[in-house]
């Protein structure tokens, strides 16, 4: 075992009632008096334009600064993400005001009905399951408080599943290259639209497939360029204002495999390898936890389905149906370990990833910058 997974990082949890990602949205279109944590500039504008761009943590702007000259000088500070700290999670909060025991989108890939959905593909081992499990029965909430506000994100997505769970009523403006989302929220501004929202995925997709090296740095470089275009777009009384959904950390290969005793009490897994959670077999969610304590413990926050709701991890309230689609014992982990399972598998192998309470993963920017 390296010293690296024995890190024990602080944990961060959310700031639920605060400065959080899930507060985003009830803060610009909803509450009325702005939060502090709200940069003034956008606070006080006439049009917002809500750029999330996937993937960009605090942690790793502060790191790299000089690599994104733009971002560094607009007006704000870190807030934090949920848990777990996942596109699917925290996208489904960014654009619901909700937490994710009010959503119920717990995770990247959720138990639904004994059945493992991943719900950026919307699909089971089964395949396709945008009919067995209608989207809108996972997560029926309104997004962007049923303002049906102009959504600018890429035509792939447009009509996913996962489009259809978290951003349901929207009025969709699709765009196929970076320079066409600049182009998109232009023409909207021009409108009058008061509230864009826009959505960038290039800087995750690069941290997965490349970490955090010289790829990931260029792609830094290009982001700030977009975030450059995008302000020289907006018309006096307009603010862009810049979020995340998650950060990153580099785990390369330092996998590990559940001990063989804590699969002998697991009937299957869900989750990812920074949050995994493991279902026990009738029975056996005592010997479970007692098995993922003893073997794991150094590695990962291990905790019981009751625990974590217990201590606020998906926010103050978690509906039953959100509760249904957690496992038994979780391990979230520390340090830059994953927990494999071969159920979870993708195209390519992950050297980025994120899903855990860790500093790195769990803070994200909320800047702003206007005219």
């Amino acid at each position: 075992m390296g010293e690296e997974d024995l890190m024990d990082d602080s944990m961060v949890l959310p700031d639920y009632e605060g400065a959080c990602i899930a507060n985003i949205v009830p803060a610009l279109l909803e509450w009325p008096v702005a939060p502090a944590w709200l940069p003034r500039a956008a606070a006080d504008a006439d049009q917002v334009v809500l750029l999330v761009m996937d993937g960009l943590g605090w942690d790793q702007l502060e790191q790299r600064r000089s690599l994104m000259p733009t971002v560094a000088e607009m007006d704000g500070g870190p807030i934090s993400s949920v848990v777990p700290s996942t596109t699917a999670t925290a996208l489904t909060s960014i654009a619901t005001g909700m937490t994710p025991g009010r959503h119920g989108v717990v995770g990247y890939r959720m138990s639904v009905d004994a059945r493992v959905l991943n719900v950026l593909r919307w699909a089971t081992p089964d395949g396709d399951a945008r009919s067995a499990i209608p989207p809108h029965d996972i997560q029926p909430e309104p997004s962007f408080l049923a303002q049906r506000a102009p959504v600018v994100t890429r035509a792939d997505f447009e009509r996913s599943g996962f489009s259809a769970a978290h951003l349901a009523d929207c009025r969709f403006t699709p765009y196929r290259v970076p320079s066409t989302m600049v182009t998109e929220v232009a023409r909207l501004l021009r409108a009058g639209e008061p509230f864009i929202y826009t959505y960038y995925e290039g800087i995750d997709k690069v941290a997965h497939e490349y970490g955090l090296g010289e790829h990931y740095d260029m792609e830094l470089r290009f982001a700030d360029q977009l975030v450059s275009e995008l302000i020289s777009v907006l018309p006096r009384g307009a603010t862009l204002l810049v979020t995340a959904d998650h950060g990153q950390l580099e785990t390369g290969d330092n996998i590990v495999d559940p001990h063989p005793e804590v699969l002998a009490h697991t009937s299957w897994q869900s989750g990812e390898g920074r949050f995994r959670w493991f279902h026990a077999r009738p029975g056996r969610e005592a010997a479970l936890q007692e098995a993922c304590l003893e073997h794991h413990g150094s590695q990962a926050w291990v905790r019981t389905r009751d625990e974590a709701i217990k201590e606020g991890w998906f926010g103050p309230v978690v509906t039953d149906a959100a509760a249904s689609r957690l496992g038994d014992i979780a391990l979230a982990a520390k340090g830059t370990v994953a927990f494999n399972d071969p159920a979870d598998t993708g195209p390519y192998h992950l050297i980025g990833r994120h899903g855990s309470l860790t500093s790195a993963e769990m803070r994200v920017p909320l800047l702003a910058a206007g005219h």
